[in-house]
């Protein structure tokens, strides 16, 4: 037998774990045992570690040796302190056996309760009980055993459920005889054995051996997956397994079961918040069976075990310093507490909890910021439904996650998926959801369910997930054969859109118009924190003085990319643009430049004026020509028309377009004539560019403003390829500055997005005063791959574990990361006081700013929408360095 510990008790004065035993013990097991030594009334057991899960898989779900000696061991301890004895024939204990992975997973894994229930064991249960809940408690355990560790889907014992209650012309569960329900337990003892070919499990060592398999197996079950991705879990992580001993919520009206929240999980509110059900058990909770109660109601109904539990609350918020999310049982007027663990909430109660906690002096500023995960500002960011819209709601169910979503009706998980992957935005609608759903929900803008509460499955996941959500619409009657749902008269087609507001739990047919929220106090407060925290600089991806405005608005702090070929687009523009490029010489080519220095000109001083004196990084052209003229498809179209129209003039202005379009066609633009090598070729453009830039920019230092621009040349390669654009920069800027009579201050860099460039950046720094690596097209170059085609086969090699992440989303750190690192070393190695920055989009991706952090660049940029999550982001990686 091995010496080494698999298993740990807690309870009574035997408890052998604590909270500091999390990655061990699991969430749920470090905090049953961390509530046992706090004196907090917790049914007693014992926990699997996850080392135990870690080993079954490792050795094809063998465990290693020793686990069964001390889980009988575990188990007569066990025995020892109840009193009561597993399996015994005249007061058996019975158990349940559920997951705990170290991060909450709610519903994710599974549970099997009332184990140890047999057609013996039932009537010793009956003596010692009640002969109507011993056999409401074993057809749950079969239908739980069935479900769980036999493969039947649950709905098979649901629909000899309802037949049965059909047959007596009952509604609820708790509506049905002891004799009832003795025919329920023989009809689905009837059921596994048509399924399976074997009777139902009589063995209580058997039944707990094949529930703990299976609850180990549920670690891999595909929506636990699925959420371990969506939420970067690590696979190797395991779960624990807790057995513990059963305490009963459905053993009469006195008894009941809840979930509630120390804090209101959807808005942050410090008021007790929860749900309950009498008479019932913790799955009818969170499954949406039953719509249970407020918990105020308790305090009307049960004072003496709503104080208890009140205080409970308390104390296990101060212990903890977090909102938590407790589930408990009350049998028979005493209450127990099944567990406690970090609550999920919304972003919006992220960060009114923060705030709130550190007013109340219960936490540090520190703290309250890693409370707020950077993701977690992106919820509120997201529309909301534009007050000033007249909506007439059809029904109304409850506000189980806030924010507002539009899209296409669908019915199935599968459904959903796979028209998200066609491009469609859905809304998913059930009777209630099921973690078998993740994939769906996560694909989804909201979820809209006809049955469950405050804390259903839906709810909880939808909050974690930043989704709208509106459950407990009663009035939805769905229809899901025929593909559609009727309710209040009308009938809404899948395929149809309709509106969700799950701030408030309407339901709306049609589209409606959505706007983006302004920011909170609580969440601006949380930003200055994190501001007197970070040390790297924010500045935002902008090209107008729109967008600039609204990132100044989010606390950018200047422009890391301001992409001049957007300026480029519009009706007024493009035929000058065309213009220009189909010019047959240079002077023709300058003539039509003329015509579009004054609007770039106007272009960035709109932009300089926004900034009012923060910095501006203008990239110069960079796309090649051809992206500025129709595709040859369209022009082939339009000559063919012109050419039975008679038109020769026109046809041939379209032929002489069509030879220009084919002369710049090139088999990789990618890698083309674009960029430095446009500006080198072509450098009466970049000439334009930069005369605009100046020109704006002495103009407003003459009114006062402190203007230092920034000149960005991209896709520089070669050393020489920079000293020929900046030369030509710097001759443009000294005519403008003399013309205008005013000196600037200005800087010239270059975009690093070529691994040539990085690898020789010691060289390249020379010349550059500044670096901003472009991290979107560095990663192409890197992997070899464009970004527009690789989306068809990305998702597989995430999903199959090629790549352990999107590398357009996350920085990929081994790769594109070192060649970003050796580009910062070489090139301060050069220069010092290299000013550095990333542009790319991952500047708002919060591993991708932590990692730009550590290896010491100046500053991120960011779309405007990303710019508060680049900030928390920023200031996450101060205090997770310091610890």
């Amino acid at each position: 037998m091995s010496d080494h510990k698999y298993a740990y008790f807690f309870g009574g004065n035997r408890t052998e774990g604590n909270a500091g035993m999390r990655n061990l013990l699991g969430g749920k097991g470090s905090h049953l045992a961390e509530m046992a030594n706090q004196g907090i009334p917790v049914p007693q057991g014992f926990t699997l570690t996850t080392e135990v899960c870690t080993a079954y898989y490792n050795h094809q779900q063998h465990y290693p040796d020793g686990v069964e000696e001390q889980v009988a061991e575990q188990l007569s301890k066990l025995e020892k302190e109840t009193g009561i004895k597993f399996g015994d024939q005249v007061n058996p204990l019975l158990l349940s056996v559920r997951s705990g992975a170290r991060i909450s997973m709610p519903g994710m894994m599974d549970t099997v309760l009332n184990l140890g229930l047999n057609d013996k064991t039932v009537v010793g249960l009956a003596q010692e009980a009640d002969e109507r809940f011993a056999y409401d408690c074993y057809r749950r355990f079969i239908n739980m055993f069935g479900d769980v560790v036999l493969g039947i889907e649950h709905k098979e014992f649901e629909s000899v459920l309802t037949a049965k209650k059909a047959e007596l012309n009952l509604t609820n569960d708790t509506e049905l005889d002891t004799e009832a329900l003795k025919d329920v337990v023989a009809k689905y003892k009837a059921l596994v054995r048509s399924k399976t070919g074997e009777d139902f499990p009589e063995d209580p060592m058997d039944q707990l051996w094949k529930s703990i398999n299976a609850v180990f197996d549920s670690w891999n079950t595909k929506r636990a997956i699925t959420y371990r991705k969506i939420n970067n879990i690590p696979d190797d992580w395991g779960t624990a397994v807790n057995v513990q001993c059963m305490v009963y919520g459905n053993m009469g009206e006195n008894s009941g079961t809840g979930v509630a929240f120390t804090r209101n999980p959807s808005t942050g509110e410090r008021k007790f918040y929860g749900e309950y059900l009498m008479n019932a058990q913790g799955e009818d909770v969170v499954a949406g069976i039953r719509t249970p109660l407020p918990i105020e109601t308790l305090k009307q109904e049960m004072p003496e075990v709503y104080d208890q539990l009140d205080d409970i609350k308390e104390r296990l918020e101060h212990h903890f310093k977090e909102m938590e999310d407790i589930e408990f049982t009350i049998q028979q007027g005493k209450l127990y507490i099944l567990q406690t663990r970090t609550g999920k909430r919304t972003a919006a109660a992220a960060v009114k909890i923060a705030t709130d906690m550190f007013n109340e002096g219960l936490i540090t500023k520190k703290e309250a910021l890693l409370k707020v995960e950077p993701e977690q500002l992106d919820q509120l960011l997201h529309p909301m439904i534009d007050p000033n819209e007249k909506v007439k709601s059809v029904a109304k169910g409850l506000p189980a996650s806030p924010g507002a979503a539009l899209g296409k009706v669908v019915f199935t998980a599968e459904h959903a998926e796979e028209m998200a992957q066609a491009g469609e935005k859905v809304i998913l609608v059930r009777n209630e959801t099921s973690p078998e759903d993740i994939g769906g929900m996560h694909v989804s803008q909201g979820i809209l369910t006809v049955r469950g509460g405050m804390t259903s499955h839906a709810a909880v996941v939808a909050r974690g997930m930043g989704k709208c959500c509106v459950a407990g619409c009663g009035a939805i009657r769905i229809d899901e054969e025929r593909g559609l749902f009727s309710v209040n008269g009308h009938t809404i087609n899948e395929g149809d859109y309709i509106t969700l507001n799950g701030s408030t739990g309407e339901v709306i047919i049609g589209q409606v118009k959505l706007i983006t929220p302004e920011i909170s106090s609580d969440m601006v407060t949380i930003l200055e924190w994190a501001d007197e925290v970070r040390t790297l600089g924010v500045r935002t991806n902008a090209d107008t003085p729109k967008d600039s405005r609204t990132a100044r608005d989010f606390g950018a702090e200047g422009i890391g990319l301001c992409r001049t070929e957007h300026m480029f687009f519009g009706d007024e523009r493009i035929p000058i643009v065309q213009e220009m490029i189909l010019a047959e010489t240079e002077v023709e080519r300058r003539a039509a430049l003329d015509k579009l220095l004054p609007m770039q000109r106007g272009d960035f001083k709109g932009i300089f004026e926004v900034m009012k004196g923060y910095p501006v990084t203008i990239r110069l052209l960079d796309p090649p020509l051809h992206e500025f003229l129709p595709n040859h498809d369209e022009l082939l179209e339009k000559y063919m028309q012109l050419k039975t129209s008679g038109d020769t003039d026109k046809l041939h202005e379209v032929q002489k377009l069509m030879k220009r379009v084919e002369s710049l066609h090139e088999f990789n633009p990618m890698l083309g004539h674009r960029g430095c090598r446009l500006g080198i070729t072509y450098p009466e453009i970049y000439e334009m560019q930069v005369r605009a830039i100046f020109e704006a920019a002495c103009e407003l230092a003459k009114e006062g403003y402190e203007i230092v621009p920034e000149v960005m040349i991209p896709l520089i390669g070669h050393i020489n390829e920079l000293k020929i654009t900046k030369e030509s920069a710097e001759t443009v800027a000294k005519q403008v500055m003399d013309e205008q009579g005013v000196k600037l201050e200005y800087l010239i860099g270059t975009m690093i997005e070529l691994p040539r460039a990085a690898i020789t950046a010691d060289e390249i720094a020379s010349e550059a005063e500044f670096f901003s690596f472009g991290t979107n097209d560095l990663t192409q170059t890197t992997f070899g791959l464009s970004r527009d085609d690789a989306s068809k086969f990305l998702p597989y090699y995430v999903e199959h574990g090629i790549l352990e992440i999107d590398p357009f989303v996350a920085i990929d750190q081994k790769g594109v990361g070192q060649l970003i690192q050796i580009g910062v070393e070489k090139g301060r190695s050069t220069r010092p006081d290299l000013k550095v920055g990333i542009c790319g989009e991952h500047g708002g991706d919060p591993s991708s700013v932590i990692f730009f952090h550590n290896i010491g660049l100046d500053y991120v940029s960011c779309s405007p929408f990303r710019v508060p999550i680049a900030r928390l982001a920023a200031a996450h990686a101060v205090l997770k360095s310091d610890k």
